[in-house]
């Protein structure tokens, strides 16, 4: 008898928690920093000289200078989260950076765009990827690596990660494009941005000092 109000009570938790948990996510969610993180792109980084990923950017522009991205292995819905990166405008990171900290640690994204090894997954139309690809270009990127490669959990232990095409430049090594990028490259047949593409593209400011 004891067992079976035993079972009685378990059955009734998991219930109520069920059914809050569907009320839950039927309710349009309040405004909070994690809404716009559309814009979806893949990459490979490179960390202690091997290569990883690619990894799943979810981004997102707080203004007209900074992209945050968050990083996953996968766009599984319990993927780990294992970087974040931030983007910024080089004419803001390249004047407020010492010339050795950017050197070692920020990349290029029209560098690491030209390579050939990133995908625009979203926006998913031709010219929305060429435009983006030409505003990420403008920027320059650090990332840092909060789950170490291999490691069940992380472990306290933050790197740096890297875009390939900046490793391989800094060690003298020649890039060879493994396809072209979506949107095409971002130095070639450069168009501006109206107000229209900016909203279009979840950017509440535009870059005009660029």
């Amino acid at each position: 008898m004891r067992n079976e109000k035993a079972n009685i009570k378990v059955v009734l938790v998991v219930t109520i928690f069920a059914f809050l948990g569907l009320s839950l996510s039927a309710q349009a969610a309040p405004p909070n920093p994690l809404a716009g993180y559309t814009i979806h792109v893949t990459a490979p980084h490179i960390m202690d000289g091997e290569v990883i990923g690619p990894f799943h950017h979810f981004c997102k522009p707080i203004n007209a200078d900074i992209i945050q991205c968050i990083l996953f292995e996968s766009t599984d819905p319990n993927a780990r989260m294992t970087e974040v990166e931030y983007m910024v405008s080089k004419k803001l990171a390249r004047s407020v950076l010492p010339k050795w900290s950017h050197r070692k640690n920020w990349h290029d994204h029209q560098q690491e765009i030209e390579t050939g090894r990133v995908a625009i997954l979203n926006p998913s139309d031709a010219k929305s990827q060429k435009q983006l690809a030409e505003y990420v270009g403008k920027t320059d990127g650090i990332i840092f690596h909060l789950w170490p490669h291999g490691a069940p959990i992380p472990d306290g232990s933050v790197g740096i990660a890297q875009s390939v095409g900046h490793w391989e430049a800094l060690h003298g090594m020649v890039s060879e494009s493994a396809s072209a990028p979506l949107g095409g490259s971002a130095g070639s047949g450069k168009t501006q941005l109206t107000e229209e593409d900016f909203k279009r593209l979840g950017i509440s400011e535009t870059a005009g000092s660029h």
